[in-house]
C-alpha cells in the first residue's frame, strides 16, 4: 500500500511538471508497466483529479483544471520561491491581497519540513521592504480588465482625475503594466483614436462589456515601454531627451523603470528619456546617473546647465581669505 501511495504522489507530481506525458514515459520514469500506468491513472481520477487520455500514436495523459485545486508538490527550491513570493506579494499593492497571502503562507509554512523552514525564516528575518506605499488596486477590476485583453473585448469605465472629476471612456484594453508603484491599463481609446495610458486606481468598470474588437498592432517598444515613457516623461511640465556616454547595460542599474526610457544607440551610448516639472531637478537627476551625457531636448534644460555651471564655477573659485580662511 506504501508502494502505491509514493507511487501516486509520484506520478502526480510528474504530470504537474509537464504538461503532456505518454504512457510509455511514464512508465520509464516511475520503472513500472504501462497497464500499472494505466490503473494510476484511473486511481487518480477516484480521487478527483481530472486526468485526460487519448489514443494512438501521439496519446498520452494530460492533468486538466478539475473541480476542486489539487496539492500542488513541489521540490525545495519551488517551495522556498513560492514562499518567498507570497511575501511579496503580502506588500502588495492590490487590495486585500495581503490577507489572502497570508493565508496561503501559512498554510505553506505548516506543511515545509525543517530545513525550508529554516531558509524562509532567514529570507524573512533577515529582509525588510522599501517599497513605497502606492494607491491600491481592487483585484476584481484586475481581474476584470485582463480577462477583457485577454478576450479582445470593448470595456467601458468612469475615470477619475487628478481633482476627482470623472469622465466616461469606452476603449479595448490590450495590457495591464505593473510599474512596481502603480498598475496601469493600455488602452486604444476609441472616441480619442489614439493610444491612452490609465491608472488602474482610478478605474471604475461599468458593466456589461462591450463588443469584440479585433487587436491592432501593439505601440513601438511594447506595452511596457509605452506606458513607462507615458509615466515618466510626458506627464511631466519638462520632457528630457539625453545622450548618455555609456551602455544601456551600464546606466540601467542606476535608472529605474518609472523615471524614464533608456534606448540602446551603440556599444558605449544609450538615450534616456525623462522629464520633470522643474528643470533644477531634472538637471540633478541626470547628472546624478554620474556619467558623461549630451542635452538634446529641450533646449531650455541647456540653458539651465549653462546658468548652473556657471554658479558652481563661481563658488569654486572663492579664494581662501573670502572664505573667512586667514591664518
Amino acid at each position: 500500500m506504501l508502494d502505491t501511495s509514493v507511487r501516486l504522489l509520484r506520478l502526480l507530481s510528474l504530470l504537474q511538471v509537464r504538461r503532456d506525458w505518454s504512457g510509455a514515459e511514464l512508465a520509464e520514469r516511475l520503472d513500472v508497466t504501462s497497464r500499472t500506468v494505466r490503473n494510476d491513472i484511473e486511481r487518480l481520477r477516484i480521487l478527483g483529479y481530472e486526468v485526460n487520455s487519448t489514443t494512438g500514436p501521439y496519446g498520452g495523459y494530460r492533468l486538466s483544471a478539475g473541480t476542486a485545486m489539487p496539492p500542488l508538490l513541489l521540490d525545495d527550491d519551488e517551495a522556498v520561491a513560492v514562499a518567498v513570493g507570497l511575501r511579496v506579494a503580502a506588500a502588495s499593492t492590490v487590495t486585500g491581497i495581503e490577507e489572502t497571502s497570508l493565508r496561503a503562507l501559512a498554510k505553506l509554512e505548516q506543511t515545509l519540513p525543517s530545513r525550508l523552514r529554516h531558509r524562509t525564516d532567514a529570507l524573512r528575518t533577515a529582509t525588510v521592504s522599501a517599497a513605497g506605499g502606492g494607491p491600491t488596486v481592487d483585484a476584481d477590476i484586475l481581474t476584470a480588465l485582463s480577462a477583457a485583453a485577454h478576450n479582445h473585448e470593448r470595456v467601458r469605465f468612469d475615470y477619475l482625475d487628478r481633482s476627482g472629476d470623472s469622465t466616461a471612456r469606452d476603449v479595448e484594453p490590450y495590457r495591464l503594466v505593473h510599474t512596481g508603484h502603480r498598475w496601469y491599463l493600455l488602452a486604444w481609446d476609441t472616441a480619442r483614436g489614439d493610444w491612452r495610458t490609465f491608472r488602474a486606481d482610478r478605474i471604475r468598470p461599468r458593466v456589461p462589456n462591450g463588443p469584440r474588437f479585433t487587436p491592432r498592432e501593439m505601440p513601438e517598444g511594447g506595452a511596457a515601454a509605452h506606458v513607462v515613457r507615458g509615466v515618466g516623461t510626458r506627464a511631466w511640465r519638462y520632457q528630457a531627451r539625453v545622450r548618455l556616454a555609456a551602455s544601456v547595460e551600464v546606466v540601467a542599474d542606476r535608472v529605474i523603470p518609472a523615471a524614464g526610457v533608456l534606448t540602446p544607440v551603440d556599444a558605449e551610448n544609450c538615450e534616456l528619456e525623462t522629464g520633470s516639472d522643474s528643470l533644477v531637478d531634472l538637471a540633478w537627476y541626470i547628472s546624478r546617473i554620474d556619467v558623461p551625457f549630451t542635452v538634446l531636448e529641450p533646449p531650455e534644460l541647456r540653458d539651465t546647465l549653462r546658468s548652473l555651471a556657471s554658479r558652481y564655477l563661481e563658488a569654486s573659485e572663492v579664494d581662501e581669505l573670502s572664505a573667512g580662511g586667514s591664518g
